[in-house]
Formats: C-alpha cells, structure tokens, sequence
C-alpha cells in the first residue's frame, strides 16, 4: 500500500499502489528508483506513467519529461500548473551549448562544490554536441574530434562572453588557436590541422541550420527551464518520418534537463535551497537507440543519476525488440542492461514472439508470459454496436520486481483523469 494507487489486482481485487519512488524510499521494495516500461501502443504505457505521476505530484516530486513526441503530457502538466516548454522547427529552440541555470547556481556555490558542478556542465555539453553529431553522422565522433570538442568548450568558456551558440563553436575551431592544434596533434602545420578537423566543422555547419537537423540547436534557448516546478519539453510537431530530427530533440532535452536537475540538487546540498524531487520520464527510448552507433553509451552516461540525487525515472520503450534491433552486439547488450538494472518492470500486452527475448531479463513463469501474450488480442471484431470495441488488454499490466512473482493489475482512470489522457484527440474530435 505504499505509494501512488495504481489500480486493483487482477487476482482478488485488491488496491495495488505502486511507483518506483515509494518503492525505493518508503517500501525497500527496489534497489533503485526506477522502472522500465514495456507494450504494444494502445493498451496503455504512458497512461500508467501518467497516473505516477499524478500522484507523485501529490507527495511533493516534480514530475518532468524530458521530450513529449505525442504529445502525451502536456495536458497532465499544464493542470499540475507546471511549465510546458514547446520545442520544434520554427517553434522553438534549445541552445546545446547553453549550461542552463549552470552559472548562477555556480555563483552561489564555492569550493569543491563549485568545481564538480562546472565540470558535470562541462561534460554534458561536450557529450551533447557529440551525441548531435552521431545523429548526424550515424556513426560517433573519433577520439579526436571528442578531444578537440572539449579543448575548443573549454576556450569557448574563457573567452566568450554571455552564453555561446554553436556557431561561436565552429568559428573558434575554424580560428585555430593554438589549444585546439596542440590537441589535434597537427605538427606545427596548419594545413595539416585543416584537414583533422575538416569533418568536425563539416558536421556542425549541419547542426546550424543547413543541415538535416534545421535550426532547433543553432540559436539561444527560447524558453529557459525552471527547476521548481513540473516540465514538459513539447516535441509532437516534429514529424514521426523525421526521425533523426526527433532522436536529436529527445537527446537535447534529456541533457538540458538533466543538467538542470544537477543545479537543483547542487543548490539542495548547499543548504541554499530545500531539496526537490524529480520523476523523471523518458518516453520512445527506441527512437534514440536507433538514431546512432555509440548512442547507448551517450544515454547511459546522461541517465545514470544516483540514488543520492532524490530522482526517480521512467523509461518507456515498445517491446525488447527495440532495445535488441541494434547493429552491434556491444550496444544490444548495454540497451538490455537498462532493463536488468531498473527497479521494476512494468509490462503491458506483448505478443508471443517477445518472451524469449524479455525472460532473459525478466523471470517470468509461464503463466505470466501467457497472460500478457493474451493483453496483446486485437479487440473484438463484431460492430453491431457501433461503439469501438477495446482491446481485452487495456490498463493491464504486470509488475516484476526482480524473480519475485509478478503482480497483475488493472488500471481504470477516474473522469478527472480521461480528460487529460485522450492521446487519440485527433480521432475523436
């Protein structure tokens, strides 16, 4: 009973609550305060997620996503009264050079708290730039590039004033101080230095604009986030064919918002500020996953926050395919470990051809796995009615928490609820 009231148990009918928070926290169910979501669209995932965060909201955590590509979220967060921040071509835009709330915070921190935090916005951003040019290219940088990106940050620092686009980037490694050709090893010859970083200039004059990826990360940030508040980044304009636009929103957003949450929680640990709790939701996982070789490694280094943090997270994904169709096998196994290492597995209806890819993470018997292979039936063909007939599945769900066996629940949403969760509006209207 510890937690946000999730539904009732599909096995005697009583009230299950549940969210990874308590369960941490309060409970000592989970080791960890997260939980991975998997499901076939339609029978609810993002509802479930939604109904935690609705009642986390009432404990006090801030509810906050980190890109809403449906949208999903931006009703529930509006009626929370939170910030909703839209993002998209001509729309919106996300410096990903911008640290964010990074410098005043740093202003109010001294000593060793003011150097870890400046060095964690610091390795964010370069890992940011890099991750958008991985998009771009399908392939990472080369440590070379990497090495001259965080040499050209850390001039770009001492010497711009005010907050560097990246434009200012491309022209300092254009310029070619002497910094950034002592780390591209060119010799003492600048020609050679032309062509080391010929590919690197070549990818950002794709990030500003003219490229495939527009103008979303060229110029300053539109809409700054705040951290005492819920978030929603507003994505939904940008089209489901563009994906590799959609995977570079989702990374932007998770690293801004990521580094905002670090603010917080630095200015917290200071006794500056009281310490706020996030629930932090990544939705469409998958979409990332796909965008780029390497990008696994670029989401594991943005989403392991620590359980010191007070952040609990959320991440929903479709099926274990997703997470498993990658090229390489380094990446297939580091994208299953993000399942092997949530606190608690959320799985909707799956169809028959998951279960030997899931039980190699998740123990399940079989009648767990029959279970949720019968919530993926298609609903009902007869229309007698003319109503839309539901699939038999919809808000059930099975929760694991390690071998333990799995709770079944139904989720039904109160009249309040179905009014900020109609993710069909465009059918219905």
């Amino acid at each position: 009973m510890a937690g946000v009231p999730l539904g009732r148990s599909l096995i005697g009918g009583a009230t299950l609550c549940c969210d990874p928070i308590s369960w941490f926290q309060r409970a000592k169910l989970i080791l960890n305060p997260s939980e991975f979501v998997l499901g076939k669209p339609g029978l609810g995932k993002s509802t479930v997620v939604r109904r935690q965060a609705l009642g986390l909201a009432g404990y006090g955590v801030n509810p906050v996503v980190f890109g809403d590509l449906k949208p999903d979220y931006v009703d529930l967060i509006r009626a929370l009264g939170g910030q909703v921040i839209t993002l998209g071509r001509g729309r919106g835009f996300l410096n990903v050079l911008d640290p964010g709330e990074v410098t005043a915070t740093a202003a109010r921190l001294t000593g060793e708290d003011r150097r870890a935090l400046l060095a964690d916005a610091h390795g964010r951003r370069v890992n940011t730039v890099a991750s958008l040019i991985t998009v771009l290219r399908r392939v990472p940088p080369s440590d070379r590039e990497e090495t001259i990106l965080n040499a050209a940050l850390a001039v770009l620092d001492a010497r711009h004033r005010g907050v560097p686009v990246l434009a200012d980037l491309l022209k300092l490694i254009q310029e070619a101080p002497e910094e950034l050709r002592a780390v591209a090893l060119d010799r003492g010859e600048l020609t050679k230095y032309r062509e080391i970083t010929e590919h690197l200039e070549s990818s950002l004059i794709g990030l500003l604009g003219r490229g495939r990826l527009g103008e979303m990360f060229s110029q300053s940030t539109s809409e700054p986030m705040r951290h005492d508040m819920p978030v929603c980044f507003d994505v939904s304009s940008i089209d489901d064919a563009d994906s590799q636009m959609q995977a570079a929103a989702l990374l932007s957003c998770w690293s801004y918002g990521f580094g905002t949450i670090a603010c917080a929680q630095a200015l917290a640990d200071a006794g500056l500020e009281p310490q706020r709790r996030y629930f932090v939701i990544l939705d469409e996982l998958w979409r990332v996953l796909r965008a780029g070789r390497g990008l696994v490694d670029r989401i594991d280094a943005l989403t392991r926050l620590n359980r010191q943090r007070g952040v609990g997270m959320a991440m929903i994904t479709h099926t274990m395919s997703d997470l498993l169709a990658l090229p390489s096998e380094e990446d297939r196994m580091k994208a299953k470990g993000f399942v092997e290492r949530a606190g608690m597995v959320v799985c909707g209806g799956l169809p028959a051809a998951e279960m030997p890819q899931l039980t190699q993470v998740v123990a399940m018997t079989e009648a767990e796995q029959h279970m949720i292979e019968d919530w993926s039936t298609p609903p009902s063909w007869d229309s007698e009615s003319g109503e839309e007939a539901p699939p038999p599945g919809l808000g059930n769900f099975i929760i694991k928490v390690g071998g333990r066996p799995g709770i079944p629940v139904h989720v039904d949403l109160t009249e309040y609820e179905e009014n900020i969760n109609d993710t069909n509006r465009r059918w219905t209207r």
